[in-house]
């Protein structure tokens, strides 16, 4: 009797990964999402943060009207502010809107923040209005919330 050899072909072929390839896989995906998900967390802060920073953009050209008309910024209890902190109240991202005017030329908006994430609840942002002859500039450069939250223009 003849024998043949089984060819290559009549081998039984793999079907499926191996433990190993399984887990390898699993670690992978595993080590992106530990990077990806404070990521995006950080993201979605800093989106919230840009809304915020659209309703101030609102307010800005209320109080240059109000500056321009009397002279010095507006106070504390006049319509422009007060339609601004029920505009604020509203938001889902402001718990608390304080606004003093500290000069002639300046006035200060403390927002403190909440319905973000642990790390960003309870911090304030400051919104300083300064007037001047050229128009009415915005700097939100204070308070104590982090960097990574805050916008590009307020690093």
């Amino acid at each position: 009797m003849k024998r043949t050899q089984k060819s290559p072909l009549a081998r039984r072929v793999q079907k499926g990964f191996t433990l190993i390839e399984l887990m390898i896989v699993v670690a992978i995906i595993g080590i992106l999402a530990a990077i990806a998900i404070p990521s995006y967390q950080d993201y979605t802060v800093r989106a919230k943060v840009s809304e915020i920073m659209g309703l101030v953009s609102g307010s800005k050209v209320s109080i240059y009207e109000d500056y321009a008309s009397d002279g010095d910024m507006p106070a504390a209890a006049d319509s422009v502010i007060t339609d601004q902190d029920a505009v604020f109240e509203a938001s889902a991202f402001i718990t608390n809107a304080a606004y003093t005017r500290t000069s002639d030329t300046v006035g200060t908006w403390v927002l403190t923040l909440g319905g973000l994430t642990a790390d960003a609840n309870g911090d304030t942002l400051n919104i300083v209005f300064t007037g001047g002859p050229t128009g009415l500039t915005t700097d939100c450069t204070g308070g104590n919330l982090d960097d990574k939250f805050r916008p590009a223009n307020c690093r």
